[in-house]
């Protein structure tokens, strides 16, 4: 007679859990970015596990997860005793960041004119058009995910990891505070034409001139929202 053979279950089906854990948590943690850069979760507001998880409808597990991964960003201070809340920079710590990831932008865009493809101009320039929509719909949020994919395409395009790795993390860290910059209602029309110029010099592949203007542009939105010279 024929053995019936039975299904496997010797835990081979872990690791599959496992990942859809670690999906789980990395879609909190987006959610959870998206609610600090708006200022739905303002600096220094405690980020109590089981009132998020209630609101969120999620177990605290991969909650407690996206709140480790926003504390790698710098969104996040996990404090003893106190658990977390939402980070805040100083004015000085803000200017430091952002004299790193301006150069690093600068060296991006020159590196991205001499090795991006036909392609993948053309792909910055639709999201451009595309964030052009979002402005004229006053779409605040929409807009500032397709400023950032333009200014991540033009980092992916120059083609080195470590440069990809030090931007992202820098950029996350900066997240509130260029999302506050980019769509203040002041200035979001000068922000608008900064990337028009940005797309025409890529376009031109004009490596110096697109540095230089890469560079200013990532410190000029946040000076203007605070009124620097």
């Amino acid at each position: 007679m024929k053995q019936e053979t039975r299904p496997d279950h010797t835990g081979n089906d872990e690791p599959e859990q496992a990942n859809g854990q670690e999906l789980l948590s990395e879609q909190l943690a987006e959610r959870l970015r998206n609610l600090i850069v708006t200022d739905e979760l303002r600096p220094g507001t405690p980020l109590r596990e089981r009132t998020l998880a209630e609101q969120l409808q999620v177990s605290r597990t991969p909650l407690r997860d996206a709140l480790k991964i926003l504390a790698g960003d710098g969104l996040v201070q996990l404090l003893p005793n106190r658990g977390a809340v939402v980070a805040e920079l100083t004015p000085e710590q803000i200017e430091e960041k952002l004299d790193v990831l301006g150069v690093i932008e600068e060296f991006a865009a020159i590196r991205a004119c001499k090795l991006a493809t036909d392609a993948e101009i053309g792909e910055l320039r639709a999201l451009h058009h595309e964030m052009l929509a979002a402005y004229e719909r006053h779409d605040r949020v929409g807009y500032f995910h397709l400023n950032q994919r333009i200014h991540r395409g033009i980092v992916g395009a120059a083609r080195n990891q470590t440069l990809s790795d030090v931007h992202s993390l820098l950029n996350r860290q900066l997240y509130r505070y260029r999302y506050q910059g980019s769509v203040s209602s002041e200035i979001w029309h000068t922000a608008i034409d900064e990337h028009q110029v940005i797309i025409e010099l890529l376009t031109a592949r004009d490596a110096n001139k697109l540095g230089e203007y890469l560079r200013r542009h990532v410190h000029r939105t946040w000076e203007q929202l605070l009124g620097a010279p």
